[in-house]
């Protein structure tokens, strides 16, 4: 039996002076006296306010890598160090980033259309494709500049300049890194997540260039390079981890403990006989679900619809960032009874 309404769009709850399924005395108390409602416009607000939060930190960051970058662009001109431009570039680069995550953000608080039923959530995922690439394409210019140092070593001139301007570099990138992390783990951006963990290599490509300083102090003309290597296997690392959370995010996983979660809520839903298909997926940064319950099969359909509302109700409160779901009530079949899909498979043959 499914239910008879979307309820990802909109639905009636019960009035709440009519006995339902999971109401208690102190829950209706709670119900009269907290205003709340799941439609879908009032489930939008979080979400837009979730993308604002996301195109805030991308701002923030674009400003300080930005500062950073060209702080750093006035000592290369005074020292012409090559290893100083390289990071540099790295810095811009990893500023310019927020361009396509920002224009993925604001893609997401579109309206879905007849075309884009779901939405433009999936843009974000998109965009961490285009920071997976950036950050390889790092990868392979900080190697290839390490080799060519390795086989061509070349002084570094004014070291406490070059030193400063890395230590500057690494501190604007570690922080921007922190912050992007955060609220995209905040908001459940994993494309956000990525451009934070881009962020944290180039602060590693500044270190390099801090190190690299160091050792020429010291008389050593393979420190570039060598250090330089290194970093590219850090680098390297970090790509790993990014582009394993994007390929996870852009094949629908999520953590299974927010599916033990749903599970276990779902379970305790009052006239919830069993819980049978359940899928959970992200859109942008915000959960939809899709469950099926079994209910007993004397109860009438309003009543299934209740409980539909009420296990949808649980979910939305106990699952963090879940905006919609779609409930679909099954009766449980009787003894001697054949699952309910094949018999009606069966009678509409017949």
């Amino acid at each position: 039996m499914s239910d008879p309404h979307r309820h990802d769009r909109h639905h009636r709850h019960p009035r709440h002076d009519e006995p339902t399924p999971s109401h208690g005395r102190w829950h209706r108390l709670a119900h009269r006296l907290t205003p709340h409602s799941h439609e879908s416009a009032d489930k939008l607000d979080p979400a837009l306010e979730s993308s604002a939060r996301g195109l805030r930190a991308l701002w923030v960051s674009l400003a300080v890598l930005g500062a950073t970058a060209m702080a750093q662009a006035a000592v290369v001109a005074a020292s012409g160090s090559v290893a100083l431009l390289g990071d540099t570039v790295h810095n811009a680069a990893d500023a310019l980033t927020a361009v396509p995550l920002g224009v993925a953000f604001v893609l997401g608080r579109r309206a879905a259309t007849r075309r884009f039923t779901y939405g433009y959530g999936r843009a974000e995922d998109l965009a961490g494709v285009v920071i997976v690439l950036t950050i390889a394409a790092s990868a392979v210019l900080a190697a290839w500049t390490a080799v060519d140092r390795l086989f061509d070593p070349r002084p570094v001139a004014h070291l406490p300049a070059v030193a400063v301007a890395a230590l500057a570099g690494f501190a604007g990138n570690e922080w921007v890194a922190r912050y992007r992390i955060r609220v995209g783990r905040e908001i459940g951006s994993a494309a956000l997540v990525a451009d934070g963990l881009h962020a944290r290599t180039d602060g590693f490509t500044s270190l390099a260039v801090l190190l690299s300083a160091g050792g020429a102090a010291l008389g050593w003309r393979l420190a570039d390079p060598v250090v330089g290597l290194a970093i590219t296997a850090a680098i390297t690392l970090v790509l790993r981890d990014a582009a394993r959370e994007v390929f996870r995010r852009l094949m629908d996983a999520v953590d299974p403990a927010l599916v033990d979660r749903a599970e276990r809520v779902l379970g305790e839903v009052p006239g919830v006989r069993g819980v049978g298909e359940l899928r959970l997926r992200w859109i942008g940064h915000r959960l939809r679900a899709e469950v099926a319950l079994v209910v007993d099969g004397e109860v009438t359909v309003r009543w299934a619809h209740r409980i539909a509302v009420e296990a949808e109700h649980a979910l939305l409160h106990a699952v963090p960032r879940l905006t919609a779901a779609l409930v679909h009530a099954d009766p449980a079949p009787t003894p001697g009874e054949t699952d309910p899909h094949l018999a009606l498979a069966h009678h509409a043959g017949a």
